[in-house]
C-alpha cells in the first residue's frame, strides 16, 4: 500500500526526529554563545568568538567528504558514525561549563567540528537509502524544516532562558536534548542494520524478450 506524502517511513521518521530534538537543542546555544566568551572565558572578545565558529564549521567541511566516502562502506558503519558523533555532540557542552580559556573553546568546537562531520556522513546515508521512491524532495524539505524550525524557536527562547537561570543551564539542557535524539537512533538500529541484507531483485526478460533473443540465437 502505497503512503501518502506525510506518512514516512519508520527509519525516515525516526531520523527527522532525532535531528529535530538535537538541532533544536543546539538552538538554545546559538543567541548567548558570544556572550558567554565574553563573559566567562579569560581574554574573550570578538576575534575568540569568529575563530571558535570558524574552527568549528571548517573542521565539519574538511573531515565531511572523507567520513562520507567510508561512510558508504556498509548500514553498519554508516549506524556507528551517527550514533558516536551524535553522543559525542551532545556532551559537548558539558565542556563548556568548565572552559576557561580561548584554548579550553577551540579545542572543544574543533572537536564538536569533527563529530558533526561524522554523525552527519553516517546520517545522511542512512536518510538517502531509505527514502519513499518519488518523496526524495519531501522528505528532504520535512527535515530541513525539523533542522530550521525548531533550532530557530530555540534561538528566539535561548536569550530568555538564560536570562532567568543561567548558562551552565543552558548547557546542560542541550545536553540532554542531544542525548535524547541520540537514544532515538537506537529504536532503528535492527531496522537499519537488517537492511543491508536485502538483495536485489534479478531482473527477468519479459516474454517478448524472450522471443526476441531466441530470434537472434542470443543466450
Amino acid at each position: 500500500m502505497k503512503r501518502g506524502p506525510f506518512n514516512l517511513s519508520k527509519i525516515v521518521k525516526y531520523l527527522i526526529y532525532s535531528d529535530l530534538i538535537f538541532y533544536t537543542g543546539w538552538g538554545l546555544i546559538s543567541p548567548i554563545f558570544a556572550i558567554f566568551i565574553l563573559d566567562s572565558i579569560t581574554g574573550g572578545n570578538a576575534f575568540v568568538v569568529g575563530m571558535a565558529a570558524g574552527i568549528s564549521l571548517i573542521v565539519r567541511s574538511i573531515l565531511r567528504v572523507p567520513f562520507g566516502m567510508y561512510a558508504d562502506k556498509s548500514q553498519k558503519v554508516s549506524y556507528s558514525f551517527m550514533l558516536w558523533g551524535l553522543l559525542v555532540s551532545s556532551l559537548i557542552p558539558l565542556g563548556f561549563i568548565f572552559s576557561k580559556t580561548a584554548m579550553h573553546i577551540y579545542l572543544l568546537q574543533g572537536l564538536l567540528g569533527a563529530m558533526l562531520g561524522l554523525s552527519t556522513a553516517g546520517w545522511a546515508g542512512i536518510f538517502a537509502r531509505h527514502m519513499d521512491r518519488g518523496k526524495e524532495s519531501t522528505e528532504w524539505g520535512i527535515d530541513a524544516v525539523a533542522v530550521g524550525l525548531g533550532p530557530g524557536i530555540a534561538a528566539a527562547i535561548g536569550g530568555a532562558v538564560v536570562t532567568f537561570f543561567s548558562f551552565n543551564f543552558v548547557f546542560i539542557l542541550v545536553t540532554i536534548m542531544g542525548l535524547v535524539g541520540t537514544f532515538l537512533l537506537t529504536f532503528i538500529k535492527k531496522d537499519i542494520l537488517r537492511s543491508k541484507k536485502r538483495k536485489k531483485k534479478k531482473r527477468v526478460n519479459t516474454p517478448l524478450e524472450i522471443r526476441r533473443l531466441k530470434k537472434l540465437r542470443i543466450p
